[in-house]
């Protein structure tokens, strides 16, 4: 029992792994909980809203405090549910846990309130701890956490950037200072009075409380705002590069492990694997919706991205498939098409292999042909089990 309620936890709290109520209610829930405590911070600093209803302040930081708490306890509960954790010792997969960037993000969320009890801290900076819980929607953002690995991924090259940038800092401040230092001693008297210049001219920011005088000096400040431009358009570039190739390598292995999990597919080659994702055209189905009706017929496989699909045959059996599953191979595969309807039962995300796309696979893969054989005699029996009568 406690296992069911365990595994049942695990796919509410982590966001994406099931598509019903519960998961949705409980994203949002915390989501919204997030960004009222960030708006909060931010407008109990204002000393007339303080005064007025600041107690009320306090009372909602214990209920988030203490909610936060329960969920950090809870996802440190159930982590042992996660795939990669699950051959660990449990003590082992926690620890393990417990020291990934998300999970310490959502200690450092809770952490402050309790160490004011046993240290004393700062309001001011107790306030900036709790404006960290802005960094606890990584867990609800995907493209946060594809964003963070492209900043890991490309570490190298934004430090080479960074060198780049702070030679170029280091170069205009040396310039400027032997240019302008006698004309203007207490703005360029020295290399690190001149820096302030030369930070302020390479981002474009410009204040105008330091301005060069001399014809030189300004030739200077124009080349190093060119300069500039450029410098923040190095790193900007790497990032952006760093972030595309990462979404796309996620989806690609996404992808690519629905392929291989095919039956058909899952002794071939890596390489026919890449041409066979490079074919797939993807296609969303909101719940409700027919994706094939009783009268079509099936011109391809289908891979389920995510949701759930349910197809109902001639004499009124439902096969209920869900995300990972596929279907179609029969019509594909040359078998005669049944009068079976494919419908949505939730928001569907699907890959679509065409026929003609899997015949010229066939023709220059004829071991492809050994693997369908095998497949048409055993698919009945393995969707038999997934089977369900209504």
């Amino acid at each position: 029992m406690f296992r069911q309620i365990k595994r049942r936890l695990y796919h509410i709290l982590e966001t994406g792994r099931t598509p019903d109520l519960a998961s949705k209610c409980a994203d949002w829930i915390i989501g919204g909980l997030i960004v009222a405590n960030i708006i909060i911070v931010c407008i109990e600093t204002v000393p007339a809203i303080q005064a007025e209803i600041g107690r009320y302040f306090t009372y909602f930081e214990w209920f988030s405090v203490a909610f936060f708490t329960l969920e950090y306890g809870l996802r440190i509960w159930v982590c042992v549910e996660h795939p990669p954790l699950q051959d660990m010792h449990p003590l082992r997969a926690r620890l393990h846990y417990a020291l990934t960037p998300l999970a310490l993000v959502d200690l450092i969320a809770i952490a402050p309130f309790y160490l004011q009890f046993l240290i004393g801290v700062d309001l001011r900076v107790m306030r900036i701890f709790r404006l960290l819980r802005f960094m606890k929607l990584a867990h609800f953002s995907p493209a946060l956490v594809s964003l963070g690995r492209a900043l890991t991924a490309e570490r190298r090259a934004l430090g080479a950037a960074l060198l780049v940038m702070v030679g170029m800092l280091l170069v205009s401040a040396a310039l400027i200072y032997a240019v302008e230092g006698e004309t203007q001693p207490e703005a360029f008297g020295s290399i690190p009075q001149a820096m302030w210049w030369a930070l302020a001219t390479l981002t474009t920011v410009g204040y105008g409380d330091i301005v060069p005088l001399t014809p030189i000096g300004k030739i200077i400040g124009g080349v190093v705002m060119l300069l500039g431009l450029a410098m923040f358009a190095l790193p900007i570039g790497i990032i952006a590069t760093g972030f595309a190739r990462e979404i796309h390598t996620r989806d690609f292995a996404v992808t690519w492990g629905m392929v291989a999990r095919v039956p058909v597919f899952r002794h071939v080659d890596g390489q026919t694997i890449a041409r066979i994702v490079g074919l797939l055209a993807a296609r969303s189905v909101r719940p409700g919706g027919i994706i094939v009706g009783r009268e079509e017929e099936l011109r391809g496989l289908y891979l389920i991205s995510s949701g759930e699909v349910e197809i109902e045959g001639e004499t009124g059996q439902r096969t209920l498939l869900r995300t990972g599953d596929f279907f179609g191979e029969n019509a594909l595969f040359g078998a005669e098409p049944g009068r079976s309807s494919v419908r949505a039962v939730t928001q569907v995300d699907l890959l679509f292999l065409g026929a003609y796309e899997l015949s010229e696979l066939i023709r220059d893969n004829p071991q492809l042909a050994e693997e369908i054989d095998v497949l048409m005699r055993s698919r009945q029996a393995s969707l038999a089990n997934k089977t369900r009568e209504i």
